[in-house]
């Protein structure tokens, strides 16, 4: 295969509105020892691209300035030390930026082979939210079968990836949205319960569904004002997992309240982990997940496709905050 000395991409003119991104003209990169070059068929696009175009989330020391955190396509170029990987092996892909765009380089130990009965644009929407979620919810937040677990942002691309997992894997599920039609949507993915939180406060909403027990682990997009109210909702030796801060990053706390309750509060961001940390997160990933993925028991939500030129679209409708589940970038070939 010929790989092109130059290729599109989408490049952040300056902070701004989706309309500062713009197609532009770059040099492919060429993969480093322990990474592969991938020719991109499909890229995801998640709410941390949107802060970055914001300016408010830039990519770590080292990585492409280029937005992008998830791609799926083919191995075109291998560097040293990358055994499992050939050229012309179908891959997904988590990336620490550079998905936007015709190729991209990927460390080798964050690519998983794409799984069995899955197309390459839902591929492409299972790296970045598969990731976040395992990672917190089931090793930070210990999510168990039989127990209770609020969702917050439950059509969200991480809520649906997290209520299919969480339901599938036997937990109990309770999820946040922001409309009726949102919440049958949760609902259809495996949520026992799905709150709209326009019409109903979800801490009153918890303490009735759960008989005043409360939910065992929360996964939290919000932060803010949500903070202590998810405090309230947290059984004894309860879970809080904040994983967003889209409400804001400041609050107060009752240190009395977590002490008596024996309440666990963490969180984490999966950007800035190391490649050995990610390629651990992708073993787990293989093993735990991609057969539940294979046999369909699982599956990512595709809301809706944009050609990678569209970028600006996809932006706009992820800030309207109409979708349900995934939003994809596509590349079309001659």
């Amino acid at each position: 295969m010929t790989i092109p000395i130059e290729m599109t991409a989408i490049e952040i003119a300056k902070p701004g509105g989706p309309e500062v991104l713009r197609a532009i003209q770059r040099a492919v990169p060429r993969p480093a020892d322990g990474e592969v070059l991938i020719r991109v068929d499909a890229a995801g696009v998640n709410r941390p691209d949107v802060l970055q175009r914001r300016g408010h989330y830039p990519p770590p020391p080292g990585a492409s300035d280029i937005p992008g955190l998830e791609v799926a396509g083919t191995i075109v170029e291998t560097g040293a030390a990358t055994a499992r990987w050939q050229v012309n092996d179908r891959v997904c892909a988590l990336v620490a930026g550079g998905g936007y765009a015709e190729y991209c380089v990927a460390p080798a130990p964050q690519c998983l082979p794409i799984p069995e009965n899955v197309d390459v644009v839902s591929a492409a929407a299972i790296p970045e939210t598969f990731f976040t979620v395992w990672t917190n919810l089931f090793q930070r937040g210990a999510l168990r079968a039989g127990e209770r677990v609020l969702i917050h942002g439950g059509t969200s691309g991480i809520g649906t990836t997290a209520i299919q997992l969480a339901h599938v894997l036997g937990a109990i599920v309770y999820a946040t949205a922001r409309s009726d039609d949102k919440c049958a949507a949760c609902r259809r993915l495996g949520a026992t319960v799905a709150i709209n939180y326009h019409d109903s406060d979800f801490v009153d909403a918890i303490r009735r569904e759960t008989n005043g027990a409360g939910v065992d682990v929360i996964l939290d997009i919000i932060g803010g004002d949500y903070f202590n109210r998810n405090i309230e909702c947290l059984a004894i030796n309860g879970r809080l997992v904040q994983i967003g801060l889209l409400g804001g990053s400041t609050t107060t706390l009752d240190l009395g309240r977590v002490m008596r309750r024996r309440l666990t509060i963490t969180g984490s961001t999966l950007r800035i982990r190391t490649v050995g940390e990610k390629g651990a997160l992708a073993h787990e990933l293989e093993t735990h997940v991609w057969p539940l993925l294979s046999a369909k028991r699982v599956a990512p939500v595709i809301d809706r496709t944009f050609l990678l030129t569209d970028a600006p679209a996809a932006h706009r409708r992820m800030e309207q905050g109409e979708h349900i589940g995934k939003l994809v970038l596509t590349v079309p070939r001659a």
